[in-house]
């Protein structure tokens, strides 16, 4: 009996160390890390959440701006979150809607826990700061580019979007970044297939007036979408590396090592 009793014991305790993992967001809270469906690329999990929104998308999940371009104001100052050059840090204050539950409300944090430790960007909770991220469950995935200022939103449905690469994703557009494929120098790395591009769907292909920061493209950027982006025809490209058609584009479990590299280049960190 003994012996039964230990080995249920041991069979229980294997049991939950096969379950996600747990971590400590910035308040030492526990929170579970990713799940098995966060495989999904990145560019399906956007553009079909994303199909029944109500928002007006430039790229898929690009808000698009009513007062001012953010190609022209992307890399002023006025559109990057203050740095403190005391501490070194880049601030972004935030709030985080009460729609989503413990475990999403978790999840957030773990990402954003993730540009704590590979960056000098902070997110804080907001107390009366006039320019912040506010995180809410809106329709689809989707974010300004940059620092809009007062009230800026960050929709993070949770039906679709509450997933770690697609919340850095996200977050990354509230810091100043355009998608990979829509850079200002991306016709030497990727060829668009126009042919097999939807009709109406071309301007998500537009190219950008990025500063790309005398940094290499990435293609295996969070921000890079994938082959078959807006495409007509199912499995026809609309998106081919060069030279080297066999590269692999587009991912979506984390930032890649270049996508942090961005973030610090940009930010002086």
């Amino acid at each position: 009996m003994a012996y039964l009793l230990s080995l249920s014991f041991f069979l229980l305790f294997l049991g939950l160390t096969q379950a996600h993992p747990l971590q400590l967001d910035e308040k030492d809270e526990m929170v579970f890390t990713e799940d098995p469906d966060d495989l999904v690329d990145i560019t399906t999990r956007i553009l079909e959440t994303n199909n029944g929104t109500t928002e007006t998308l430039m790229e898929g999940d690009v808000m698009v701006p009513r007062t001012r371009t953010a190609i022209r104001c992307l890399w002023s100052n006025e559109c990057l979150w203050e740095r403190k050059k005391s501490e070194n840090l880049v601030t972004v204050p935030y709030t985080l809607s009460s729609d989503f539950d413990s475990h999403s409300q978790g999840k957030i944090k773990y990402a954003m826990n993730t540009f704590h430790t590979k960056t000098c960007v902070r997110f804080v909770q907001r107390s009366n700061q006039r320019d912040y991220l506010s995180i809410e469950s809106r329709s689809g995935c989707s974010s300004w580019v940059g620092k809009t200022g007062g009230k800026q939103l960050v929709s993070l449905e949770k039906r679709g979007c509450v997933y770690h690469g697609t919340i850095q994703h996200e977050l990354l557009h509230a810091l100043g970044f355009y998608h990979e494929q829509n850079r200002s120098d991306r016709d030497k790395y990727i060829r668009i297939n126009w042919e097999y591009v939807e009709r109406g769907e071309e301007p998500n292909f537009d190219k950008e007036d990025t500063d790309n920061l005398d940094i290499p493209y990435d293609y295996s950027s969070v921000m890079h979408y994938n082959r078959w982006s807006f495409s007509t025809v199912y499995r026809k490209e609309t998106i081919t590396p060069i030279p080297d058609a066999t590269v692999s584009i587009g991912q979506s479990l984390e930032m890649s090592a270049i996508d942090v590299q961005r973030v610090n280049k940009l930010y002086r960190c």
